[in-house]
């Protein structure tokens, strides 16, 4: 039996170990995946940590990782338009039996030296694109993605908020600047968060605190304040703030995830201005190869999203580094 090293999470005791299991046999339908490489992400921290928990897996444990890149190592029976070799990136999930299914989450991931997938998720990488940068566009890129096209439904010359710039809210700057959302208005109480928000293409970056933040913004939109602001953060503050700097009919996005209560201060002001709450997760199926082609045509560039890149074995001092944004980390890559 051949075996490879993974890094597992064991979820009643949040206790992550690196091991050696199994290499996975590929079934009909899925094909085995060398992975080269794998990101970190906020989630896995929250995983480990205990905020969030598997709502569909099988089992206690499960090998971390949903962003992951890598090429074709075996052929299941009945798989058709893939072969050995190819590069490729794989969906941060899948629809199973009605459920959405998160890779590294409900099943397992690509903290690992392979990983399964079925060939729905499977998307082609170019030569033209690394694979530490390939690998973070499931969810890093696509998540914010999907939440400024699909679910916020930005237009140009929109004027917008990101609250929280880590590794999903950088991309959404990014995001928003080609799509030509203007002002494009940052805030993050880190000044390194700040500065990157401003590298990245906004307008304007603010600290949360800033007792002129609501003037500042309302002089940046000509008065007219946000018409969309988007919360990467997960915390209640971020959430009241936001909502208090909404125009008429203002969409406020969740799409940084928490355990605590969604409130509402003031019901009476909410309804009057027509305001939504709209939750986000994940991204719609064709959003990775949207962007790979994006980014193969130079219209977007990831290479400064890319904070590190360490071995499987350091997995447990990559997530330390990510939990106390130790060199203020955009994305950490672990490699098999």
């Amino acid at each position: 039996m051949e075996l490879m090293r993974a890094a597992r999470l064991h979820i009643p005791s949040r206790t992550l170990t690196v091991e050696e299991v199994p290499v996975p046999a590929p079934g009909p339908g899925q094909v085995l995946v060398k992975v080269e490489a794998a990101g970190v992400c906020l989630s896995d921290v929250h995983l480990i940590d205990g905020i969030l928990t598997p709502a569909h897996l099988s089992g206690d444990t499960v090998t971390l990782g949903h962003e992951v890149a890598g090429t074709i190592a075996e052929c299941g029976p009945d798989v058709a338009g893939w072969t050995v070799g190819r590069r490729v990136v794989l969906q941060a999930g899948e629809a199973r039996d009605g459920r959405v299914m998160t890779r590294g989450v409900d099943y397992d991931g690509g903290w690992a030296s392979y990983a399964l997938a079925s060939v729905e998720t499977l998307v082609a990488l170019p030569e033209a694109i690394p694979f530490e940068q390939g690998a973070i566009i499931p969810d890093a890129v696509s998540t914010p993605w999907g939440a400024i096209t699909t679910t916020a439904d930005i237009r140009p010359a929109q004027a917008v908020g990101v609250w929280g710039v880590g590794g999903l809210g950088v991309h959404a700057v990014q995001l928003l600047r080609a799509l030509g959302a203007c002002p494009i208005v940052a805030v993050d109480p880190a000044p390194a968060a700040r500065r990157r928000a401003l590298d990245f293409g906004a307008d304007l970056a603010l600290d949360p605190a800033d007792p002129s933040l609501r003037d500042r913004v309302l002089a940046a939109t000509g008065g007219r304040a946000l018409e969309a602001a988007f919360d990467f953060a997960g915390v209640a503050a971020v959430r009241e703030q936001a909502l208090s700097l909404l125009g008429p009919k203002g969409r406020l996005v969740l799409v940084g995830l928490t355990d605590q209560p969604l409130t509402v201060t003031d019901g009476t002001l909410f309804s009057y201005l027509q305001h939504q709450i709209l939750g986000h997760y994940g991204s719609v199926e064709d959003a990775v190869a949207q962007l790979i082609a994006l980014a193969e045509g130079g219209r977007l560039d990831f290479s400064r999203s890319i904070t590190d890149v360490l071995l499987l074995a350091d997995a447990a001092k990559a997530v330390e580094r990510l939990r106390t944004k130790e060199g203020d980390p955009i994305r950490l890559i672990l490699r098999p």
